[in-house]
Protein backbone atom coordinates (compact mmCIF):
# COMPACT_ATOMS: atom_id res chain seq x y z
CA UNK A 1 0.00 0.00 0.00
CA UNK A 2 1.36 3.16 -1.07
CA UNK A 3 1.44 6.41 1.05
CA UNK A 4 0.58 9.94 -0.78
CA UNK A 5 3.89 11.61 -1.69
CA UNK A 6 4.94 14.94 -0.16
CA UNK A 7 4.57 17.00 -3.30
CA UNK A 8 1.17 15.40 -4.08
CA UNK A 9 -0.37 16.65 -0.71
CA UNK A 10 1.57 20.05 -0.89
CA UNK A 11 -0.13 19.99 -4.71
CA UNK A 12 -3.85 19.53 -3.07
CA UNK A 13 -3.53 22.01 0.02
CA UNK A 14 -2.45 24.88 -3.00
CA UNK A 15 -5.31 23.57 -5.02
CA UNK A 16 -7.43 24.02 -2.23
CA UNK A 17 -6.13 27.27 -1.04
CA UNK A 18 -6.11 28.47 -4.73
CA UNK A 19 -10.09 27.91 -5.61
CA UNK A 20 -10.68 29.46 -1.71
CA UNK A 21 -9.03 32.84 -2.65
CA UNK A 22 -10.59 32.46 -6.48
CA UNK A 23 -14.20 32.00 -4.91
CA UNK A 24 -13.23 34.76 -1.90
CA UNK A 25 -12.05 37.04 -4.73
CA UNK A 26 -14.55 36.71 -7.48
CA UNK A 27 -17.81 36.73 -4.56
CA UNK A 28 -16.90 39.90 -3.56
CA UNK A 29 -16.53 41.17 -7.02
CA UNK A 30 -19.91 39.71 -7.88
CA UNK A 31 -21.69 40.45 -4.63
CA UNK A 32 -21.23 43.94 -5.21
CA UNK A 33 -22.76 43.83 -8.47
CA UNK A 34 -25.67 42.97 -6.99
CA UNK A 35 -26.12 43.68 -2.88
CA UNK A 36 -26.93 47.09 -3.65
CA UNK A 37 -30.27 46.49 -5.17
CA UNK A 38 -32.08 46.20 -1.96
CA UNK A 39 -30.22 48.65 -0.53
CA UNK A 40 -31.61 51.18 -3.47
CA UNK A 41 -34.82 52.44 -2.21
CA UNK A 42 -32.97 53.45 0.93
CA UNK A 43 -30.23 55.37 -0.59
CA UNK A 44 -32.86 57.04 -3.07
CA UNK A 45 -34.60 58.23 0.44
CA UNK A 46 -31.23 59.55 1.17
CA UNK A 47 -29.30 60.83 -1.62
CA UNK A 48 -31.92 61.19 -4.24
CA UNK A 49 -35.01 62.88 -5.66
CA UNK A 50 -38.32 62.14 -6.32
CA UNK A 51 -39.78 60.03 -9.78
CA UNK A 52 -37.44 59.97 -12.33
CA UNK A 53 -34.93 61.72 -10.93
CA UNK A 54 -34.94 58.97 -8.02
CA UNK A 55 -35.25 56.09 -10.66
CA UNK A 56 -32.31 57.49 -12.71
CA UNK A 57 -29.76 57.10 -9.32
CA UNK A 58 -30.96 54.34 -8.38
CA UNK A 59 -29.48 52.84 -11.82
CA UNK A 60 -26.90 54.50 -11.87
CA UNK A 61 -25.61 53.37 -8.58
CA UNK A 62 -25.76 50.30 -10.20
CA UNK A 63 -24.49 50.66 -14.03
CA UNK A 64 -21.56 53.25 -12.81
CA UNK A 65 -20.02 50.10 -11.06
CA UNK A 66 -20.51 48.09 -14.30
CA UNK A 67 -19.66 50.20 -16.77
CA UNK A 68 -16.25 50.40 -15.77
CA UNK A 69 -16.25 47.11 -14.99
CA UNK A 70 -17.21 45.58 -17.89
CA UNK A 71 -15.30 48.24 -19.95
CA UNK A 72 -11.80 47.81 -18.01
CA UNK A 73 -12.28 43.77 -17.40
CA UNK A 74 -10.98 43.30 -20.59
CA UNK A 75 -7.74 44.99 -20.24
CA UNK A 76 -7.89 43.01 -16.98
CA UNK A 77 -7.57 40.12 -18.38
CA UNK A 78 -4.37 41.17 -20.68
CA UNK A 79 -2.58 42.59 -17.33
CA UNK A 80 -3.51 39.24 -15.78
CA UNK A 81 -1.83 37.41 -18.78
CA UNK A 82 1.39 39.43 -18.75
CA UNK A 83 2.17 41.12 -15.38
CA UNK A 84 0.88 37.68 -13.51
CA UNK A 85 -2.28 36.13 -11.76
CA UNK A 86 -1.08 37.14 -7.96
CA UNK A 87 -0.05 40.28 -8.86
CA UNK A 88 -3.01 41.99 -10.55
CA UNK A 89 -5.24 40.28 -8.26
CA UNK A 90 -3.59 41.61 -5.20
CA UNK A 91 -3.74 45.14 -6.57
CA UNK A 92 -7.53 44.77 -7.60
CA UNK A 93 -8.42 43.53 -3.86
CA UNK A 94 -6.51 46.63 -2.21
CA UNK A 95 -8.22 49.08 -4.94
CA UNK A 96 -11.64 47.41 -3.87
CA UNK A 97 -11.08 47.90 -0.36
CA UNK A 98 -10.38 51.48 -1.14
CA UNK A 99 -13.46 52.35 -3.24
CA UNK A 100 -15.43 50.36 -0.55
CA UNK A 101 -14.50 53.22 1.91
CA UNK A 102 -15.14 55.48 -0.56
CA UNK A 103 -19.06 54.39 -1.16
CA UNK A 104 -20.14 54.39 2.38
CA UNK A 105 -18.75 57.68 3.09
CA UNK A 106 -20.51 59.38 0.15
CA UNK A 107 -22.59 62.25 1.21
CA UNK A 108 -24.34 63.07 -1.96
CA UNK A 109 -25.52 60.68 -5.21
CA UNK A 110 -22.60 61.93 -7.57
CA UNK A 111 -19.98 61.05 -4.90
CA UNK A 112 -21.39 57.44 -4.40
CA UNK A 113 -21.78 57.23 -8.37
CA UNK A 114 -18.19 58.72 -8.65
CA UNK A 115 -16.66 55.79 -5.81
CA UNK A 116 -18.89 52.92 -7.75
CA UNK A 117 -17.33 53.74 -10.98
CA UNK A 118 -13.97 53.62 -9.40
CA UNK A 119 -15.09 50.74 -7.19
CA UNK A 120 -15.85 49.05 -11.19
CA UNK A 121 -12.23 49.58 -12.02
CA UNK A 122 -10.65 47.30 -8.82
CA UNK A 123 -13.29 44.74 -9.26
CA UNK A 124 -12.31 44.35 -13.19
CA UNK A 125 -8.78 43.23 -11.79
CA UNK A 126 -10.42 40.68 -9.54
CA UNK A 127 -12.32 38.30 -12.05
CA UNK A 128 -10.36 37.54 -14.69
CA UNK A 129 -7.10 36.90 -12.64
CA UNK A 130 -8.85 34.38 -10.02
CA UNK A 131 -10.44 32.44 -12.85
CA UNK A 132 -7.30 31.87 -14.74
CA UNK A 133 -5.88 31.14 -11.56
CA UNK A 134 -8.07 27.93 -11.45
CA UNK A 135 -7.51 26.96 -15.13
CA UNK A 136 -3.72 27.34 -14.55
CA UNK A 137 -3.96 25.28 -11.43
CA UNK A 138 -6.45 22.36 -12.71
CA UNK A 139 -7.05 20.41 -15.44
CA UNK A 140 -9.25 17.77 -17.04
CA UNK A 141 -12.69 16.96 -15.24
CA UNK A 142 -10.81 18.28 -11.41
CA UNK A 143 -11.04 21.37 -13.60
CA UNK A 144 -14.69 21.31 -14.39
CA UNK A 145 -15.37 20.21 -10.88
CA UNK A 146 -13.49 23.22 -9.69
CA UNK A 147 -15.23 25.74 -11.89
CA UNK A 148 -18.70 24.19 -10.69
CA UNK A 149 -17.49 25.00 -7.30
CA UNK A 150 -16.65 28.59 -8.37
CA UNK A 151 -19.77 28.71 -10.20
CA UNK A 152 -21.76 27.90 -7.24
CA UNK A 153 -20.26 30.24 -4.88
CA UNK A 154 -19.35 33.45 -6.95
CA UNK A 155 -22.62 32.91 -9.15
CA UNK A 156 -24.60 32.77 -5.98
CA UNK A 157 -23.33 35.87 -5.18
CA UNK A 158 -25.45 37.57 -7.95
CA UNK A 159 -28.83 36.30 -5.96
CA UNK A 160 -27.50 36.39 -2.16
CA UNK A 161 -26.53 40.09 -2.62
CA UNK A 162 -30.43 41.18 -2.12
CA UNK A 163 -30.51 39.04 1.06
CA UNK A 164 -26.98 40.50 2.78
CA UNK A 165 -27.92 43.77 1.47
CA UNK A 166 -31.36 43.83 3.07
CA UNK A 167 -30.46 42.74 6.37
CA UNK A 168 -27.84 45.20 6.08
CA UNK A 169 -29.90 48.17 5.50
CA UNK A 170 -32.59 47.08 8.03
CA UNK A 171 -30.30 46.22 10.51
CA UNK A 172 -27.64 49.06 10.38
CA UNK A 173 -27.48 51.35 6.89
CA UNK A 174 -27.34 51.07 3.44
CA UNK A 175 -23.75 52.19 3.98
CA UNK A 176 -23.03 48.87 5.72
CA UNK A 177 -23.63 47.01 1.97
CA UNK A 178 -20.07 48.82 1.37
CA UNK A 179 -18.20 48.37 4.83
CA UNK A 180 -19.22 44.52 4.52
CA UNK A 181 -16.28 43.82 1.64
CA UNK A 182 -13.57 44.71 3.79
CA UNK A 183 -13.28 42.06 6.13
CA UNK A 184 -13.79 39.63 2.85
CA UNK A 185 -10.88 41.56 1.16
CA UNK A 186 -8.48 40.94 4.20
CA UNK A 187 -9.16 37.46 4.48
CA UNK A 188 -8.32 37.56 1.01
CA UNK A 189 -5.32 38.60 1.36
CA UNK A 190 -4.06 36.87 3.66
CA UNK A 191 -4.81 33.33 1.84
CA UNK A 192 -3.17 34.75 -0.91
CA UNK A 193 0.25 35.18 0.34
CA UNK A 194 1.45 31.68 0.06
CA UNK A 195 0.19 30.64 -2.99
CA UNK A 196 2.93 31.13 -5.85
CA UNK A 197 2.91 33.21 -8.68
CA UNK A 198 1.67 31.97 -12.19
CA UNK A 199 2.95 33.41 -15.61
CA UNK A 200 1.72 33.15 -19.23
CA UNK A 201 4.58 33.85 -21.75
CA UNK A 202 2.58 35.99 -24.19
CA UNK A 203 4.37 38.59 -25.54
CA UNK A 204 1.68 40.69 -25.34
CA UNK A 205 1.07 44.95 -24.87
CA UNK A 206 -1.74 46.59 -23.07
CA UNK A 207 -4.33 47.65 -25.81
CA UNK A 208 -4.66 51.34 -24.22
CA UNK A 209 -6.90 52.82 -27.52
CA UNK A 210 -8.91 49.74 -27.43
CA UNK A 211 -9.70 50.34 -23.91
CA UNK A 212 -10.36 53.92 -24.46
CA UNK A 213 -13.12 53.42 -27.46
CA UNK A 214 -14.69 50.44 -24.85
CA UNK A 215 -15.20 52.87 -22.11
CA UNK A 216 -16.29 55.90 -23.14
CA UNK A 217 -18.54 53.75 -25.96
CA UNK A 218 -20.30 52.41 -22.60
CA UNK A 219 -20.42 55.24 -20.72
CA UNK A 220 -21.88 57.52 -23.77
CA UNK A 221 -24.43 54.27 -24.70
CA UNK A 222 -25.19 54.13 -20.78
CA UNK A 223 -25.79 57.56 -20.18
CA UNK A 224 -27.96 58.27 -23.09
CA UNK A 225 -30.41 54.98 -22.23
CA UNK A 226 -30.70 56.33 -18.33
CA UNK A 227 -31.36 59.58 -19.16
CA UNK A 228 -33.12 59.40 -22.57
CA UNK A 229 -30.57 61.05 -24.48
CA UNK A 230 -30.38 59.20 -27.95
CA UNK A 231 -27.95 61.31 -29.24
CA UNK A 232 -25.66 59.63 -26.46
CA UNK A 233 -27.10 56.77 -27.35
CA UNK A 234 -26.01 56.62 -31.12
CA UNK A 235 -22.17 58.23 -29.92
CA UNK A 236 -22.09 55.00 -27.70
CA UNK A 237 -22.82 52.85 -30.75
CA UNK A 238 -20.42 54.92 -33.02
CA UNK A 239 -17.63 54.42 -30.56
CA UNK A 240 -18.19 50.49 -29.88
CA UNK A 241 -18.51 49.91 -33.71
CA UNK A 242 -15.13 51.93 -33.62
CA UNK A 243 -14.06 49.42 -30.86
CA UNK A 244 -14.63 46.41 -32.90
CA UNK A 245 -13.11 47.61 -36.32
CA UNK A 246 -10.11 48.85 -34.49
CA UNK A 247 -9.31 45.36 -32.40
CA UNK A 248 -9.68 43.53 -36.08
CA UNK A 249 -6.97 45.70 -36.99
CA UNK A 250 -4.61 45.92 -33.76
CA UNK A 251 -1.47 44.51 -33.62
CA UNK A 252 -2.34 43.56 -30.30
CA UNK A 253 -6.01 43.64 -29.26
CA UNK A 254 -7.22 43.38 -25.85
CA UNK A 255 -10.57 41.43 -27.39
CA UNK A 256 -8.29 39.08 -29.55
CA UNK A 257 -10.40 38.07 -32.85
CA UNK A 258 -9.37 34.57 -32.61
CA UNK A 259 -10.64 33.75 -29.68
CA UNK A 260 -14.07 33.82 -31.26
CA UNK A 261 -12.96 30.98 -34.01
CA UNK A 262 -13.73 28.83 -31.21
CA UNK A 263 -17.13 27.75 -32.27
CA UNK A 264 -17.83 27.39 -28.48
CA UNK A 265 -16.37 30.77 -27.39
CA UNK A 266 -18.18 32.44 -29.41
CA UNK A 267 -21.86 31.09 -29.33
CA UNK A 268 -21.05 30.99 -25.72
CA UNK A 269 -20.53 34.44 -25.29
CA UNK A 270 -23.46 35.35 -26.90
CA UNK A 271 -25.17 33.02 -25.04
CA UNK A 272 -23.66 34.79 -21.93
CA UNK A 273 -24.84 38.23 -23.14
CA UNK A 274 -28.68 36.76 -22.89
CA UNK A 275 -28.76 35.26 -19.69
CA UNK A 276 -26.88 37.39 -17.85
CA UNK A 277 -28.64 40.39 -19.34
CA UNK A 278 -31.85 39.08 -18.23
CA UNK A 279 -29.83 37.83 -14.82
CA UNK A 280 -29.27 41.54 -14.20
CA UNK A 281 -32.41 43.34 -15.51
CA UNK A 282 -34.87 40.76 -13.15
CA UNK A 283 -33.16 41.14 -10.32
CA UNK A 284 -32.88 44.89 -10.60
CA UNK A 285 -36.73 45.02 -10.91
CA UNK A 286 -37.73 42.55 -8.39
CA UNK A 287 -35.41 43.89 -6.10
CA UNK A 288 -37.61 47.33 -6.37
CA UNK A 289 -40.78 45.92 -6.90
CA UNK A 290 -41.08 44.12 -3.66
CA UNK A 291 -40.30 47.24 -1.69
CA UNK A 292 -41.37 49.81 -3.43
CA UNK A 293 -44.28 48.38 -4.36
CA UNK A 294 -45.39 45.64 -2.34
CA UNK A 295 -44.49 47.20 0.74
CA UNK A 296 -41.25 44.10 1.82
CA UNK A 297 -38.62 45.60 4.19
CA UNK A 298 -34.88 45.07 3.09
CA UNK A 299 -34.71 42.03 4.71
CA UNK A 300 -37.54 40.43 3.65
CA UNK A 301 -37.09 41.42 -0.03
CA UNK A 302 -33.53 39.64 0.67
CA UNK A 303 -35.02 36.43 2.29
CA UNK A 304 -37.71 36.58 -0.08
CA UNK A 305 -34.42 35.58 -2.87
CA UNK A 306 -33.07 33.07 -1.01
CA UNK A 307 -34.28 30.27 -2.25
CA UNK A 308 -32.43 30.76 -5.81
CA UNK A 309 -29.40 30.90 -3.83
CA UNK A 310 -29.87 27.63 -1.87
CA UNK A 311 -30.56 25.81 -4.89
CA UNK A 312 -27.63 27.34 -6.57
CA UNK A 313 -25.14 25.83 -3.54
CA UNK A 314 -27.02 22.53 -3.74
CA UNK A 315 -26.87 21.86 -7.35
CA UNK A 316 -24.20 24.05 -9.39
CA UNK A 317 -20.89 21.40 -8.35
CA UNK A 318 -23.27 18.56 -9.76
CA UNK A 319 -24.26 20.01 -12.87
CA UNK A 320 -20.33 21.30 -13.48
CA UNK A 321 -19.17 17.61 -13.44
CA UNK A 322 -21.72 16.46 -15.22
CA UNK A 323 -21.15 19.11 -18.31
CA UNK A 324 -17.29 18.12 -17.55
CA UNK A 325 -18.44 14.10 -18.21
CA UNK A 326 -21.15 14.71 -20.61
CA UNK A 327 -20.58 18.12 -22.66
CA UNK A 328 -22.27 21.68 -21.80
CA UNK A 329 -24.80 21.62 -24.72
CA UNK A 330 -27.76 20.21 -23.27
CA UNK A 331 -27.36 21.52 -20.16
CA UNK A 332 -26.65 25.19 -21.85
CA UNK A 333 -30.03 24.98 -23.66
CA UNK A 334 -32.88 23.35 -21.26
CA UNK A 335 -31.42 25.65 -17.87
CA UNK A 336 -31.55 28.98 -19.52
CA UNK A 337 -35.09 27.48 -20.49
CA UNK A 338 -36.47 26.32 -16.79
CA UNK A 339 -35.19 29.78 -15.62
CA UNK A 340 -36.98 31.91 -18.29
CA UNK A 341 -40.22 29.74 -16.85
CA UNK A 342 -39.55 30.50 -13.62
CA UNK A 343 -39.52 34.77 -14.03
CA UNK A 344 -43.05 33.93 -16.37
CA UNK A 345 -44.43 32.32 -12.92
CA UNK A 346 -43.78 35.31 -11.40
CA UNK A 347 -46.32 37.20 -13.11
CA UNK A 348 -48.65 36.01 -10.86
CA UNK A 349 -47.67 38.58 -8.63
CA UNK A 350 -49.99 41.69 -7.74
CA UNK A 351 -49.26 44.34 -5.69
CA UNK A 352 -49.83 42.74 -2.71
CA UNK A 353 -46.85 39.84 -3.52
CA UNK A 354 -48.38 36.67 -1.70
CA UNK A 355 -44.70 34.70 -1.15
CA UNK A 356 -46.35 31.65 -1.04
CA UNK A 357 -48.06 31.44 -4.06
CA UNK A 358 -46.58 34.20 -5.98
CA UNK A 359 -42.91 34.74 -5.19
CA UNK A 360 -41.64 31.43 -4.12
CA UNK A 361 -42.62 28.71 -7.10
CA UNK A 362 -40.88 31.64 -9.44
CA UNK A 363 -38.28 31.65 -7.84
CA UNK A 364 -37.45 27.96 -7.05
CA UNK A 365 -37.78 27.40 -10.88
CA UNK A 366 -35.53 30.06 -11.47
CA UNK A 367 -32.49 28.95 -8.83
CA UNK A 368 -33.40 25.53 -10.65
CA UNK A 369 -32.53 26.62 -14.39
CA UNK A 370 -29.52 28.60 -13.20
CA UNK A 371 -28.18 26.16 -11.15
CA UNK A 372 -28.33 23.86 -14.56
CA UNK A 373 -27.12 26.58 -16.69
CA UNK A 374 -24.14 28.70 -15.40
CA UNK A 375 -21.13 26.07 -14.66
CA UNK A 376 -21.27 24.20 -18.05
CA UNK A 377 -21.69 27.84 -19.75
CA UNK A 378 -18.57 28.96 -17.95
CA UNK A 379 -16.97 25.55 -18.56
CA UNK A 380 -17.75 25.19 -22.04
CA UNK A 381 -15.98 29.32 -22.88
CA UNK A 382 -13.11 28.62 -21.16
CA UNK A 383 -12.59 25.49 -22.16
CA UNK A 384 -12.44 26.70 -25.56
CA UNK A 385 -9.60 28.85 -25.22
CA UNK A 386 -5.96 27.73 -24.82
CA UNK A 387 -4.17 27.89 -21.60
CA UNK A 388 -1.95 30.74 -22.72
CA UNK A 389 -5.67 32.57 -23.39
CA UNK A 390 -6.91 32.11 -20.21
CA UNK A 391 -6.81 35.55 -18.79
CA UNK A 392 -8.24 37.35 -21.62
CA UNK A 393 -11.11 34.46 -22.54
CA UNK A 394 -12.13 34.82 -18.96
CA UNK A 395 -11.85 38.35 -19.04
CA UNK A 396 -14.03 38.54 -22.12
CA UNK A 397 -16.45 36.09 -20.78
CA UNK A 398 -17.12 38.57 -17.75
CA UNK A 399 -17.21 41.86 -19.95
CA UNK A 400 -19.85 39.91 -21.73
CA UNK A 401 -21.68 39.18 -18.94
CA UNK A 402 -21.25 42.64 -17.18
CA UNK A 403 -22.27 44.65 -20.23
CA UNK A 404 -25.52 42.92 -20.56
CA UNK A 405 -26.35 43.50 -17.31
CA UNK A 406 -24.98 47.03 -17.81
CA UNK A 407 -27.38 47.39 -21.01
CA UNK A 408 -30.14 45.98 -19.84
CA UNK A 409 -30.26 47.90 -16.22
CA UNK A 410 -29.76 50.95 -18.36
CA UNK A 411 -32.78 50.14 -20.27
CA UNK A 412 -34.85 49.79 -17.35
CA UNK A 413 -36.50 52.71 -17.22
CA UNK A 414 -37.41 52.28 -21.12
CA UNK A 415 -38.57 48.96 -20.17
CA UNK A 416 -40.59 50.21 -16.94
CA UNK A 417 -41.02 53.67 -18.92
CA UNK A 418 -40.14 55.95 -15.70
CA UNK A 419 -42.66 54.33 -13.41
CA UNK A 420 -42.82 50.86 -11.74
CA UNK A 421 -45.95 49.48 -10.81
CA UNK A 422 -47.40 46.52 -11.72
CA UNK A 423 -47.80 46.48 -15.31
CA UNK A 424 -44.20 47.95 -16.14
CA UNK A 425 -43.84 44.93 -13.77
CA UNK A 426 -44.71 42.71 -15.63
CA UNK A 427 -43.05 43.91 -18.47
CA UNK A 428 -40.05 43.87 -17.39
CA UNK A 429 -40.58 40.06 -15.97
CA UNK A 430 -41.28 39.24 -19.89
CA UNK A 431 -38.74 40.81 -21.38
CA UNK A 432 -36.55 39.16 -18.83
CA UNK A 433 -37.96 35.63 -19.54
CA UNK A 434 -37.29 36.12 -23.09
CA UNK A 435 -33.77 36.65 -22.55
CA UNK A 436 -33.34 33.18 -20.75
CA UNK A 437 -35.15 31.29 -23.40
CA UNK A 438 -33.06 33.18 -26.33
CA UNK A 439 -29.97 32.05 -24.65
CA UNK A 440 -31.18 28.68 -24.17
CA UNK A 441 -31.99 28.86 -27.94
CA UNK A 442 -28.91 30.24 -29.07
CA UNK A 443 -27.05 27.35 -27.09
CA UNK A 444 -28.64 24.43 -28.66
CA UNK A 445 -28.03 26.21 -31.85
CA UNK A 446 -24.41 27.00 -31.54
CA UNK A 447 -22.68 25.15 -29.00
CA UNK A 448 -21.10 21.56 -29.63
CA UNK A 449 -19.75 19.18 -27.25
CA UNK A 450 -15.86 18.24 -26.80
CA UNK A 451 -15.34 14.92 -25.01
CA UNK A 452 -12.99 14.16 -22.69
CA UNK A 453 -10.34 11.11 -23.59
CA UNK A 454 -11.67 8.50 -20.37
CA UNK A 455 -7.95 7.96 -18.57
CA UNK A 456 -7.95 11.98 -18.39
CA UNK A 457 -11.36 12.18 -17.14
CA UNK A 458 -9.83 9.17 -14.72
CA UNK A 459 -7.11 10.67 -13.62
CA UNK A 460 -8.10 14.16 -12.65
CA UNK A 461 -11.26 12.33 -10.69
CA UNK A 462 -8.34 11.76 -8.19
CA UNK A 463 -8.21 15.84 -7.27
CA UNK A 464 -9.31 17.37 -4.19
CA UNK A 465 -12.52 17.62 -2.75
CA UNK A 466 -12.43 21.15 -1.48
CA UNK A 467 -16.07 21.81 -0.54
CA UNK A 468 -15.69 22.19 2.63
CA UNK A 469 -12.84 24.15 2.29
CA UNK A 470 -14.91 26.68 -0.19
Amino acid sequence: MSTPSVPDATQARLRSRVLVVAILASFVSFLDGTVVNVALPAIGDELGGSGEARLSLQQWVVDGYLVTLGSLILLAGSLSDLYGRRRVLVAGLVGFAAASVLCALAPTGPVLVGARLLQGVAGALLVPSSLALIISTFEGEAQGRAIGRWTAWTGTAMIVGPFVGGGLVDLLSWRWVFWINLPVVVVTLVLLRPVPEVHQTTGRRLDVPGAVLAATGLAAGVYGLIERTWAAVAVGAVLLVAFVVYERRARDPMMPPRLFAARNFAWGNVATFAVYGALSLGGFVLGLFLQQVAGYSATAAGVAQLPSTLAMLALSTRFGTLAARYGARWFMTIGPVVAGAGYLLLLTMDASAHYVTQVLPGLLVFGLGLSITVAPLTAAILGAAPPADAGIASAVNNAVSRVAGLLTVAFAGVILGGVLDVASFHRALLVTAGLLVLGGLVSMVGIRDVRRPAASGAADAAGPDVTGAA
